[in-house]
């Protein structure tokens, strides 16, 4: 399970600065402040339509140039459309541990600032909606769930497979020890929930 949510885009005129910086083209931006055509960009430079339908709310609005430039850098690669980098977006996601490691692996230029499991984890029982469990499986001798019986190897057969009962299991475990962790505030139960 992946959620993403509460997101903002900005930056946007430093962006377009940084942008034209290379040619010392500043003065052909036509983006700013859009108000209706009177000291503002005016609907004959908004990137948007013509007319232009957005509310005069002298709300910041990209120009039709510095549009076409974006596009034209971004077409020429990486190297040319590195303003793209200069871009901040700020947006909470909600995803499980091993989408984060590999997100840790290939990040640039972000700061992440994450729910505190080490001051919060006792703060509500554990559920199933905590983990992210989609793709587990349960099979073998008292199946409950996927059947599957061609993903068993016939030589462990007599085993029985049932990672969403070991799940299971664990979360009656985690809730067992912060019970326990609230009633005594021993910090041993508290590392097993850790």
């Amino acid at each position: 399970m992946i959620k993403i949510e509460n997101f903002e885009v900005m930056g946007w005129e430093h962006v377009i600065r940084g942008m034209r910086n290379p040619m010392n083209s500043w003065n052909k931006s036509d983006s700013g402040i859009c108000k209706g055509g009177e000291d503002g960009i005016g609907c004959e430079h908004c990137a948007v339509e013509i007319p232009c339908t957005h509310a005069y709310d002298h709300s910041w609005q990209l120009g039709k140039a510095d549009h076409e430039l974006m596009m034209k850098l971004a077409k020429a690669g990486s190297v040319h459309g590195k303003f793209r980098r200069m871009i901040a977006v700020y947006v909470d996601i909600t995803a499980p541990l091993y989408w984060w490691k590999e997100f840790d692996t290939y990040k640039i230029g972000t700061v992440a600032n994450s729910c505190s499991t080490m001051h919060k984890i006792h703060a509500k029982e554990f559920t199933l909606e905590d983990f992210s469990c989609e793709h587990l499986s349960c099979w073998g001798a008292a199946p409950r769930g996927n059947t599957d019986g061609d993903l068993m190897d016939e030589k462990v057969s007599d085993f029985m497979y049932d990672y969403m009962g070991a799940l299971m299991a664990t979360i009656v475990a985690l809730n067992s020890a912060r019970e326990q962790f609230l009633k005594r505030q021993d910090k041993r139960y508290w590392w097993q929930m850790i």
